[in-house]
């Protein structure tokens, strides 16, 4: 009982306490420049989802078995982008083989993620953390759905935005960055609470 809550508290807390986008800030460039749709930025935060439980799955063993059996630790960042950057070529070359609609609706996200520095940051953090693998797991899961909250969410905000009457000086960059920091603040109100779920 007491790991199913600790994994409850770990999923949670990815989501909303430290989401990679609004409390962490990794993952910017998607969330700015894929959030004007709401289906674009709901593809690109499953595809992201997707890749970074992919990553962590297969970074997390490569990690305990190899780096650190073999004292090359420092050899993890260059590890994990590689592999990050072969996964998202895989993902790529398989959709296109297997399912050339979904290929088409990911083919513009999927190229970015290999770039995304929310991804290297959830596999390298699940180290740092000290994880097990099923943690890992969960905690990437959060992760990844906490990037698709934020993306959805920005994307409702973004919409009504072009719908309103802007003052000329915020127009543009200026008007979305205000509204993320917005969105971030209001996050930020979740830290304590999750921590507290089971007090």
């Amino acid at each position: 009982m007491e790991q199913l809550k600790l994994l409850i508290v770990i999923l949670l807390s990815a989501v909303f306490v430290d989401n990679y986008v609004l409390c962490r800030f990794l993952g910017i460039c998607p969330f700015l420049g894929v959030s004007k749709k709401l289906d674009q930025a709901t593809g690109m935060g499953l595809a992201v989802t997707f890749v970074m439980l992919l990553a962590a799955a297969v970074t997390w063993p490569i990690q305990h078995f190899v780096l650190d059996a073999l004292d090359m630790g420092y050899l993890q960042n260059i590890v994990f982008i590689l592999i990050i950057a072969t996964l998202v070529q895989i993902l790529e070359m398989l959709l296109k083989k297997l399912s050339p609609a979904l290929y088409k609706g990911l083919g513009v996200y999927l190229p970015l993620i290999t770039t995304n520095c929310a991804v290297l940051g959830v596999t390298i953090n699940n180290i740092i953390d000290g994880y097990s693998f099923i943690e890992s797991m969960v905690s990437t899961l959060g992760c990844g759905l906490g990037f698709l909250l934020a993306m959805v969410l920005f994307s409702g905000l973004r919409s009504r935005i072009n719908e309103a009457n802007i003052p000329a000086p915020f127009r543009g960059l200026a008007v979305t960055l205000i509204a993320a920091s917005f969105i971030s603040l209001a996050f930020m109100g979740f830290a304590g609470i999750v921590e507290n779920l089971f007090a």
